[in-house]
């Protein structure tokens, strides 16, 4: 990676607003023209997508509340990663919340980035790391935790996932993935 030394200094932060979610700062930065700008940034945990496959089927949690858009969406499973964790062993507890497969059903884990993406790298500190989940053939997700829609890891059945996919983090790793095979 190419290191640009454009470094703005901080001239001052005047406001930081904690919760366990995340963290709110304003600060006046000076750039490299020596303009003074009023910035915001969110300083938030890392998160994890995991693309979950199971005898040639994409495992996808039914839809979730969103409150962000007002609405259910789909998604691949994710979440957050503690700061006890690594993103590697944040993966199980996310499969067990969300489809209710247990570390030992998980036949391979493998991380698409080593060193995670950043989301929103203006506004943000976060990062994204991306995996692929494959679950034994023989375990049974219950139904009740899956989407109604069954999607194919064919070209066909990829190509109707991104048409139903609207989180870009969740289209960003399965389009990663694709690259990739």
């Amino acid at each position: 990676m190419t290191n640009f030394q454009n470094n703005w200094q901080t001239l001052e932060r005047f406001v930081e607003i904690r919760s366990s979610w995340l963290t709110l700062i304003g600060e006046k930065l000076q750039d490299e023209q020596e303009q003074t700008l009023d910035y915001w940034r969110v300083e938030k945990a890392d998160s994890v997508v995991i693309v979950t496959m199971q005898s040639g089927r994409f495992l996808l949690p039914k839809p979730s509340y969103r409150p962000g858009l007002g609405q259910a969406t789909l998604d691949f499973p994710g979440g957050r990663v503690l700061p006890e964790q690594t993103p590697v062993d944040a993966v199980p507890p996310i499969l067990k919340r969300e489809l209710g497969v247990n570390k030992s059903d998980i036949i391979s884990l493998n991380a698409l980035n080593q060193n995670g993406w950043a989301i929103n790298s203006s506004f943000s500190n976060q990062k994204l790391y991306g995996f692929i989940a494959e679950i034994k053939s023989e375990i049974i997700v219950e139904p009740e935790k899956l989407a109604s829609t069954i999607y194919p890891t064919t070209a066909i059945g990829i190509d109707k996932l991104l048409q139903d996919l609207t989180c870009l983090q969740c289209r960003a790793v399965l389009l990663e993935w694709q690259r990739n095979i």
